[in-house]
C-alpha cells in the first residue's frame, strides 16, 4: 500500500498525520476566539467608562429592559450550549442519528434566542428607544439616556449577528453528518463549532449581568 492510499480521506494535503491537522486546527480557532475577546472586550470597556460617567442614568435606563426575556433567553442560550456538548460527545463515539438531534435542537434553541430578541427589539422600537435620530422616547430620568441603547443595541445586535454565524456553521455540520464525514476517528469540525457555540454562550453571560442586572 503505497503512501497516498494509507492517509484517511478528510486529512488535507498539506499535513502529514491527523494530530497534526487537529493541533492546527484548534490553534487557528483559539487565535479565532483570541479575536473575538479582544472585540467584545472594546465593547465592554467602553460600556464601563459610559457606565462610571452616568451610573444614574445607566440605573434608570436598565429598569426599562424586559428582565424576563432577557432571563428566558440566558437559559435558551445556556441549555444550547449543553446540547451541542452533547452533539460532540455522540459524535466522538460513532452515534449519527444522536448527533443530528442535538444539532438540530442546538439551532431550534438558537432560533428561539433570536425570536424573542426580535420582539424585545420590536418593542423598543415601537417605544422610540432605538439610538441615533430615531431616539424619541422621554420616560428616563437622567442626561442622553440614549447612550445606554446604543451600548445595548450594539452589544447585543453584535451578539445576534454572531448567532446567525454560528447556525450557519452548525447547519453544515448538519449536512456534513448526513454525509457521514464524520466519525469516532475524526470529529474535529463539529468539535470547533462547539467552541465557537460556548464562547457566544459565555458572551451573552456577561452581556445578561451587565445590561439587565445592571443595578
Amino acid at each position: 500500500m503505497n503512501h497516498s492510499q494509507s492517509r484517511p480521506a478528510y486529512l488535507a494535503h498539506h499535513f502529514s498525520d491527523p494530530a497534526q491537522q487537529r493541533d492546527a486546527s484548534k490553534l487557528g480557532m483559539w487565535i479565532f476566539i483570541m479575536t473575538e475577546i479582544l472585540l467584545f472586550g472594546g465593547l465592554f470597556l467602553a460600556y464601563t467608562v459610559f457606565r462610571t460617567l452616568n451610573p444614574d442614568m445607566f440605573y434608570n435606563a436598565h429598569k426599562h429592559l424586559d428582565l424576563t426575556l432577557g432571563t428566558v433567553n440566558t437559559i435558551v442560550l445556556i441549555t444550547s450550549s449543553v446540547t451541542m456538548a452533547l452533539a460532540i460527545r455522540s459524535t466522538q463515539v460513532g452515534k449519527k442519528k444522536q448527533t443530528l438531534i442535538f444539532l438540530f435542537s442546538t439551532l431550534a434553541l438558537a432560533a428561539v434566542f433570536l425570536v424573542i430578541k426580535y420582539f424585545e427589539y420590536s418593542h423598543k422600537i415601537h417605544l422610540g428607544q432605538l439610538p441615533g435620530r430615531f431616539y424619541t422616547y422621554t420616560g428616563i430620568e437622567g442626561t442622553n439616556p440614549h447612550i445606554f441603547f446604543s451600548i445595548y443595541f450594539t452589544m447585543t445586535g453584535l451578539h445576534a449577528v454572531h448567532i446567525i454565524g454560528g447556525m450557519v456553521v452548525i447547519t453544515l455540520m448538519v449536512v456534513r453528518t448526513f454525509k457521514n464525514h464524520f466519525s469516532a476517528e475524526y470529529y474535529t469540525p463539529i468539535e470547533l463549532t462547539g467552541l465557537y457555540w460556548h464562547l457566544v454562550d459565555l458572551i451573552w453571560i456577561y452581556l445578561f449581568p451587565l445590561l439587565y442586572l445592571v443595578g
